[in-house]
């Protein structure tokens, strides 16, 4: 576990997190965080003890009385009209800083009187700002009807940047985000890549290049249907890694050579991103971890010319654009990577740039400038 560097080390500090649900990019972000602040008390709206890390699980963790609502914890995102009261209700103690990792409420979390609060911002809320359409799909009656909930929930959201001291994002992309939605300017500081774990293969491991592989959770904004159609198309072997309301949906557009794995332990993730041809990312996202993971392990990437991806991916040298996002789009770009040479130290020495190391210093600078030190 990183160590936390010299000024933030002994720092009283409060940690806030939307749900602790599974390990995600936005949970493996609070790991290194337990690390830099050992004592730190960890306050959630859905807490699964199971199905996070020992370093989070050996933290005092507080849920809220969401969890206690039927089918909470499987189900959470049903009850997204009570997030902002769940989050408000709970109490961090008195500390130096509180700091919230936030893609949906966590930002609203109330500090004590006298802590600073510095929010890591994965994104202002997805289901109100940006994606409305993906996640509650185009039926016009539906929209119109959950339009004045979704306009409350805005005008909350509005009001709980007020409450955050400083706002750290995760991208250039998410930074403007931030920017338009809430009027405030956002450092911004890249999540961390496990690049100690994400390598290339040993010498004389298989050549790779028998398949071309998507790692993604199978909901709609994901664009995992475009992966799965051009590929089903041109005839090419696809092995998809993840789970997610979107499966059976998938499954009835994909050909004979699309293969669905589920969920898929980190130990195999290597061995799969080690061994495809390319990583295909055809949805818009905030930032990203997958394309830097597989370039740490030496892999191109085909990715949508949109979003986080334009700072972690180098076109031409670590990777291909489609700037249409339509299957044809994204078959034109496959049509395209054959052409070109992928040096796979190339792709490594990118991801090197997002390591946890930089990371931690780069936080720590950020820490210490809201505190005012």
């Amino acid at each position: 576990m990183t160590k936390a560097p010299k000024g933030i080390s002994g720092l009283q500090a409060a940690l806030a997190h939307d749900w602790l649900t599974g390990m995600r990019g936005g949970e493996r972000v609070l790991e290194l965080l337990c690390g830099l602040f050992p004592d730190a008390p960890i306050f959630t709206l859905i807490y699964a003890p199971e199905s996070v890390t020992d370093p989070i699980r050996r933290h005092q963790v507080t849920e809220s009385w969401l969890s206690r609502l039927p089918l909470a914890r499987r189900n959470h995102r049903y009850y997204l009209p009570l997030f902002p009261w769940a989050i408000e209700s709970l109490r961090p103690p008195a500390a130096d800083l509180t700091i919230s990792l936030s893609h949906c409420v966590a930002k609203g979390i109330r500090p004590a009187p006298g802590s600073k609060h510095l929010c890591y911002c994965f994104t202002p809320m997805r289901y109100a700002w940006v994606f409305e359409e993906e996640y509650f799909g185009r039926n016009p009656l539906k929209r119109a009807a959950l339009a004045p909930l979704m306009e409350r929930i805005r005008a909350w959201d509005r009001r709980s940047a007020e409450r955050v001291d400083r706002f750290v994002a995760i991208s250039r992309h998410v930074a403007e985000r931030i920017r338009r939605f809430y009027g405030r300017d956002s450092d911004v500081v890249y999540p961390p890549v496990r690049t100690d774990y994400w390598t290339p293969g040993p010498a004389g491991a298989p050549a790779p290049g028998s398949y071309d592989l998507v790692v993604s959770a199978l909901v709609p904004y994901k664009r995992v249907d475009l992966a799965v159609r051009a590929c089903t198309r041109m005839g090419r072997s696809l092995k998809v890694a993840g789970t997610g309301p979107e499966a059976a949906r998938l499954r009835t557009l994909a050909g004979p050579r699309v293969e669905f794995l589920g969920w898929q332990s980190d130990a195999a993730l290597l061995e799969l991103y080690r061994g495809c041809r390319a990583l295909l990312f055809p949805g818009e996202e905030d930032f990203g971890i997958v394309p830097l993971e597989a370039q740490a392990c030496g892999r191109p990437v085909i990715a949508y010319g949109r979003g986080g991806a334009l700072e972690t991916v180098v076109e031409g040298r670590t990777g291909v654009f489609f700037r249409d996002q339509t299957e044809d789009g994204l078959l034109a770009a496959m049509e395209e990577f054959p052409a070109r040479k992928w040096d796979p130290d190339v792709a490594r020495a990118q991801a090197l740039r997002f390591s946890q190391e930089r990371f931690v210093e780069s936080l720590s600078e950020v820490i210490l400038r809201c505190l005012g030190r």
